[in-house]
């Protein structure tokens, strides 16, 4: 095949690790979640039908707060090849409504050390591995809150 015929591979790009992790083009990237316009429930990611009441067509698209406090979480310590353990496996309650499961840095991975509703900042990160073609993540973290 000539060069002029050869598929042109687009620059490599930055693309957010969960589809609900927004990449404006201008601003911060930033969290997105759905609100039902009945019950107010908020949850990470685009929905079309509220989970909680069954309402339809009364999501709305809502950013997700950036901070939040640890309902709950475990020390993993077997993971993939190449993933350092261990590391803490957290769920936190977002303020402003909304919950998510993620990692949380900046602490010991150590039962004595970790306490439940403790605050943390939702942080959104470049990850340090890029995929086959190139491309760098963004993904999100929690940390505490100080």
């Amino acid at each position: 095949m000539s060069a002029a015929g050869a598929a042109v591979k687009p620059a490599p790009t930055t693309k957010g690790a969960v589809p609900f992790l927004v990449i404006p083009k201008e601003g911060e990237p930033y969290l997105a979640g759905s609100k039902c316009g009945k019950c107010g429930e908020v949850v990470a990611g685009s929905r079309e039908v509220c989970g909680k009441c069954g309402a339809r067509k009364t999501m709305q698209h809502v950013k997700l707060g950036t901070t939040g406090k640890l309902y709950n979480y475990t020390v993993v310590y077997r993971n993939f090849p190449g993933v350092p353990v261990p590391f803490i496996s957290a769920i936190v309650d977002i303020d402003g409504g909304g919950t998510l499961k993620g990692n949380l840095l900046g602490v010991e991975p150590v039962p004595e050390k970790i306490k439940f509703d403790l605050p943390v900042n939702i942080v959104i990160r470049q990850v340090p591995q890029k995929d086959k073609d190139g491309n760098s993540y963004l993904a999100y973290f929690f940390e505490p809150r100080s």
